[in-house]
């Protein structure tokens, strides 16, 4: 049998670390076929969701997908990312964290199908507050000098 990937377990962990700590876990996430975000907000490839409880509903991190519900202008969106497709993921007001290398990934998202049925059945957001970008335009860089999240081998 073949050795479980770390990786979850160190999103589960640093996001656990950043919430007890007060700070906004975010991840950056190499966009592929996989990946299930709004496609207005990827720059290069890439795309950095806010994952703090403030920000999400019904997050679950699991050991082969980051599945959650944001809203994006005002809109919910289901997001699914595949664990592999992870980056990075650090503390947004600190930027400790942790890179990581993208790894194959073939798990996909649901259907469109099963995406609307629990879309019908979930509860509204309503009250869920939402650091995800709230314009019609994409997100930029806040502050061009902080320092990148690099992978360290």
């Amino acid at each position: 049998m073949a050795e479980t990937s770390t990786k979850p377990y160190m999103i589960r962990a640093l996001h656990e670390w950043c919430t007890d700590n007060g700070y906004t876990p975010q991840i950056v996430v190499q966009v592929n076929e996989n990946t299930l975000v709004p496609a207005a907000y990827i720059r290069d490839g890439q795309i950095t969701l806010n994952i703090g409880s403030l920000a999400t509903n019904r997050l679950t991190i699991g050991n082969d997908a980051i599945e959650f519900q944001a809203r994006f202008n005002g809109v919910t969106e289901h997001l699914y990312v595949p664990v592999g497709c992870v980056t990075a993921i650090y503390a947004r007001e600190t930027g400790s964290g942790m890179g990581f290398e993208v790894e194959e990934s073939t798990a996909g998202p649901v259907s469109s199908e099963d995406l609307e049925a629990q879309a019908l059945a979930a509860p509204p957001v309503e009250g869920v507050e939402s650091d995800q970008q709230s314009t019609d335009t994409p997100p930029k860089d806040p502050d061009p000098k902080r320092p990148k999240l690099t992978v360290v081998k």
